[in-house]
């Protein structure tokens, strides 16, 4: 097999959480860790023309984030790489098509708690996104997704566990609670 063949990147694929996009690839098999250099291009689908992502140019690491190049997050984009190493240029690898919208992980709800009156009120925040709108405000998830979050408690005592609101609500009031027992609270977020 030829050195331009060995030397060109291995599983180079989109890893997306939260719309932060990020590609990332493995080494060509006749690469040795030090002496390649990696060269990425992305381009929307349908588009016939790739563009270089500038400080992605030249680089040593295996990963490069395309968030900014991607943000646009129903469309589908490609991304590929190549690697340099002793003069040798390998070909490119790409992508299989990836769009944002359909593809991205959601972190469950950030959680903050707080006892009054004898209950519990359990206040949920999506994560924000790598966006921001015309005023700089940071975007949020829920500004893109019709959200359905689910709360369950957990009586530490008892070790049972009970779903106690599903809803869009993020302000949630848990009553009747035992006094003198630990709980434990748990969120999760959906997308119907």
């Amino acid at each position: 097999q030829s050195a331009y063949e060995s030397l060109k990147p291995q599983r180079v694929h989109f890893q997306s959480r939260n719309f932060h996009n990020v590609l990332h690839w493995q080494p060509g098999r006749a690469c040795t860790s030090n002496s390649s250099i990696y060269f990425v291009q992305y381009k929307t689908y349908g588009q016939r023309q790739w563009k270089n992502k500038e400080n992605c140019w030249g680089i040593l690491e295996s990963f490069c984030d395309l968030t900014n190049e991607t943000s646009d997050i129903q469309e589908p984009y490609y991304g590929r790489v190549r690697t340099t190493s002793a003069g040798i240029h390998s070909g490119w690898t790409m992508t299989r098509r990836f769009t944002p919208w359909w593809e991205t992980r959601i972190d469950p709800p950030v959680m903050n708690m707080a006892q009054v009156n004898g209950s519990l009120l359990v206040i949920l925040h999506a994560p924000d996104l790598p966006y921001r709108d015309q005023k700089g405000k940071n975007v949020s998830i829920e500004d893109y997704y019709k959200l359905v979050y689910r709360v369950f408690i957990i009586n530490n005592s008892l070790e049972k566990e009970q779903k106690v609101y599903e809803g869009a609500g993020r302000v949630v009031e848990i009553g009747a609670l035992t006094p003198g027992s630990a709980y434990c609270a748990v969120a999760e977020i959906y997308q119907p």
